[in-house]
């Protein structure tokens, strides 16, 4: 008998974090559900329906272990997307959950977390389970009623035990040490769009 584990994520690559006192990791989230959303600013789709789903779901879900993530995700336009301006944004719409300025390295201008989730563009988001593995990704933005049942259902699952919770191998949720995308063979992911 096989038995298929669910992908672990790899870690955030973050410059900069906005709206929280300490930088939150996925390793030490293990436990709760998170829900990561990636976004530009100056990206329609994210202005327009993913963040203000994202809002909803935080008035949704807010009693409950659910922890929300945003990544500011610049692969275009890094001029106009400073952290000063997604400081500003963040105001304006009134974020309030942690976000994080994807990294930059300068090799590319896709920045390092979303070559890691190997995420196609903006809005994408990724929801990991209690055990910290991946339970679902998509590209663009899913139905109210998906995404909620999806979230409902992470809440649902039994907290893991400690002792066999499955830990990253290097520390930082990379079993190779080299963050390799969850899109490659060894790492395969359900994806949706």
């Amino acid at each position: 008998m096989s038995t298929t584990t669910a992908p672990l994520p790899p870690e955030l690559a973050v410059s900069e974090w906005f709206n929280t006192a300490a930088p939150p990791t996925l390793a030490a989230l293990r436990g709760r559900p998170v829900l990561l959303h990636s976004f530009q600013l100056l990206c329609p789709g994210c202005v327009g329906q993913s963040i203000p789903q994202i809002q909803r779901i935080e008035r949704v879900f807010g009693h409950t272990d659910l922890q929300v993530i945003g990544i500011h995700t610049v692969f275009e336009h890094h001029a106009a997307m400073t952290p000063v301006t997604l400081k500003a944004f963040l105001h304006e719409y009134r974020i309030t959950h942690p976000v994080g300025v994807d990294r930059a390295d300068g090799a590319s201008d896709v920045p390092v977390t979303m070559r890691r989730f190997g995420w196609r563009g903006t809005p994408s988001s990724v929801l990991i389970g209690r055990d910290g593995s991946i339970l679902h990704q998509t590209f663009g933005v899913e139905d109210d009623i998906a995404i909620g049942a999806r979230i409902a259902m992470a809440l649902s699952a039994p907290l893991p035990d400690r002792a066999t919770a499955r830990p990253a191998a290097d520390g930082q949720g990379c079993a190779d040490g080299l963050c390799k995308p969850p899109t490659s063979p060894e790492n395969p992911i359900r994806e949706e769009s």
